[in-house]
């Protein structure tokens, strides 16, 4: 569990004037429990096993404050549904394979990947604020 993150994202919240309320809370419990991304759906069925009810229109709106305030990134993996990553305090971040046959998702770093990225951004006009690479195609179940 991220301890880190969520008490970030506890203190944010506050900050910006939201109460702690109760969906709030579990649903920052239970991304704080999750490295990759996440689907609304998950977190709820997630919330469920831990016999917490939290409805799935709570879950978006706590999502949607969530990147509001940068604490996650919306990531458009799934073609019919997006899935939600906890943006890291120190900027701490991974990348995805995703397979399209089982829709399987695998997260991976790479330094090089990060410098090459960092020097299209020092060489071009452009100010990057965020990037997520998706590498697509089949698993090894799948291939």
């Amino acid at each position: 569990m991220s301890q880190e993150w969520s008490g970030h994202a506890l203190n944010t919240l506050n900050r910006a004037g939201f109460r702690r309320g109760g969906a709030r809370q579990a649903v920052i419990r239970a991304l704080a429990d999750h490295s990759c991304a996440v689907t609304a759906f998950d977190l709820e069925k997630d919330l469920r096993s831990r016999g917490t009810e939290v409805g799935r229109a709570s879950i978006y709106r706590a999502l949607d404050q969530l990147e509001k305030l940068d604490l996650v990134h919306r990531l458009e993996i799934d073609k019919q549904m997006a899935s939600f990553e906890r943006v890291e305090p120190g900027g701490e971040h991974h990348h995805h394979l995703v397979c399209d046959r089982c829709g399987r998702v695998a997260p991976f770093a790479d330094p090089a990947l990060e410098r090459a990225i960092g020097k299209a951004c020092r060489d071009s006009d452009f100010e990057v604020q965020n990037h997520d690479v998706v590498l697509r195609g089949l698993c090894s179940n799948c291939s």
